[in-house]
């Protein structure tokens, strides 16, 4: 006979060590300190640095240990201002989602609304649309066009492109209704038009039989985050990147005129195994951004790895992390293994990374609004290659990451021209993303910064391996 197991237990042993988070104000002049102390399970650190992504915090340096069957990180972080977080409003929501009433174990407590997939938002009833194929110029415009004639009212989209592709997740509900689209008959129908959109370049008919266009819908009860799906659904063509769009013809003469500038400011990746305590470990340099934390280890969680211990700094303007991670079996990475996390790696943190303009447009929304700002970017030659679309009340806040569509700087003409035509019924605000190689002239990577993020420190679990074991 087998012996018996409570199913209460561990939920027993949730209830007496429930999940405990500090805000510290005190300890450190210039940033907050987060603290998180709770039990530990799969998958837990990316929860917590989700939560702190999602409220636009910079973590500038942190320190992250979970052996013994415990978690206990510490985040410095700072405001999109580089201040200390004092808002009472994101104080308590850190205490919320990380605190004794929860959802980080897993429990009945807490829970995520269906808007926490979009940001901090609620968006409301919604159908999601995944999309995932060749980027081109245009096609953002082709697939808003498509969805406003098809009576669909996009309440929030994510929109990521790199390598030649690009990946998005819209949110719509019907527009006569408000409602989620529920009904087959139409589902397919917006399907059927969306993938002969997204194959459009190949001349293939419908394009409905393609393997390179992928379309998917889920209800509003699914609680994916979205950036976390948009590196899914860009991870599958990792091993395309370097062969079919680095050699081949599928790069545009501007992506090959940036190649030589990119290759050298591509971040540093390694793996090495670390004999003192049995892990394998990740050593990432490069230009620091926000989310970065958060997308790497998004990736090392979907490719089912643990990240056991890690720390984190940054001195303003590049970002060094250093992951003990294992495979869930415990066990450290093979060569190949170690070779495919440097290629995943390398392409998670390209991916977020934008040079040109960001176009910040705030109005009130309406059915087509999307539609007709893309194309007015169409008709001006400049190509998405990220964009932030959020729908709060009854205002549309869309951040456009544009560039000029041989990859030539975008020239004030076409952003005054944006501004006629574009600013009559919104308010636009254009800014500048500084590209790698003014960042890279500003300061060297040896330097201390003055910026936000200025951090000289950098705490290595390496030397403190090599401590205990002397």
């Amino acid at each position: 006979m087998l012996p018996y197991f409570d199913p209460e237990y561990e939920n027993f042993s949730q209830r007496i060590n429930p999940p405990r988070v500090c805000i510290d104000n005190s300890t450190c002049s210039d940033c907050t300190l987060v603290k998180v102390d709770s039990m530990n399970k799969n998958g837990i650190l990316l929860e917590v640095v989700q939560v702190l992504s999602d409220l636009d915090l910079a973590i500038s340096k942190a320190y992250i240990t979970s052996d013994g069957g415990w978690f206990m990180d510490v985040f410095h972080v700072v405001d999109k201002q580089g201040q200390k977080v004092t808002d009472e409003k994101t104080i308590k929501h850190i205490e919320k989602a990380l605190g004794p009433d929860s959802n980080l174990l897993g429990g009945a407590k807490g829970g995520s609304s269906p808007g926490r997939s979009v940001g901090m938002h609620s968006i409301g009833d919604h159908t999601a649309i995944e999309l995932k194929g060749p980027d081109r110029t245009g096609l953002l415009s082709e697939v808003f066009a498509v969805l406003a004639e098809l009576g669909c009212n996009v309440l929030a989209a994510e929109v990521w492109t790199h390598r030649a592709r690009v990946a998005c997740v819209v949110y719509v509900n019907d527009v006569a209704s408000g409602q989620a689209i529920g009904d087959a008959c139409r589902l397919s129908r917006i399907e059927h038009l969306l993938r002969r959109v997204l194959c459009g370049h190949t001349g293939g008919g419908g394009g409905d039989e393609s393997p390179v266009a992928h379309t998917n819908f889920f209800s509003a009860g699914s609680n994916t985050h979205v950036d976390r799906r948009l590196h899914q659904l860009m991870h599958a063509d990792v091993d395309a990147d370097d062969d079919e769009l680095v050699g081949g013809a599928a790069v545009t003469s501007g992506e090959a005129g940036k190649a030589a500038a990119a290759a050298a400011d591509r971040p540093v990746v390694t793996v090495e195994h670390c004999e003192e305590k049995d892990y394998s470990v990740v050593n990432v340099k490069c230009r620091d951004r926000s989310k970065l934390l958060f997308d790497i280890v998004c990736t090392l969680t979907d490719m089912q790895y643990v990240v056991s211990h890690a720390s984190v700094s940054s001195d303003g303007t590049y970002g060094m992390q250093e992951l003990y991670i294992r495979r869930k079996d415990g066990r450290t990475l093979q060569k190949e293994e170690a070779e495919r996390v440097i290629k995943c790696l390398e392409a998670a943190i390209s991916r977020r990374v934008s040079e040109g303009f960001t176009l910040e447009l705030c109005g009130r929304d309406r059915v087509g609004l999307l539609s007709d700002v893309t194309r007015v970017l169409r008709e001006h030659g400049l190509t998405v290659t990220r964009a932030d679309v959020t729908t709060v009340g009854e205002q549309a806040i869309n951040v456009f990451y544009v560039r000029d569509a041989s990859g030539q700087p975008v020239d004030m003409k076409t952003i005054e021209g944006l501004r006629v035509q574009i600013g009559q019924t919104v308010m636009l605000n254009v800014k500048k993303v500084p590209s790698s190689a003014t960042a890279a002239t500003a300061k060297s990577p040896g330097q201390p910064a003055s910026g936000v993020l200025s951090r000289t420190s950098f705490f290595s679990f390496g030397n403190l391996f090599a401590k205990l074991r002397a």
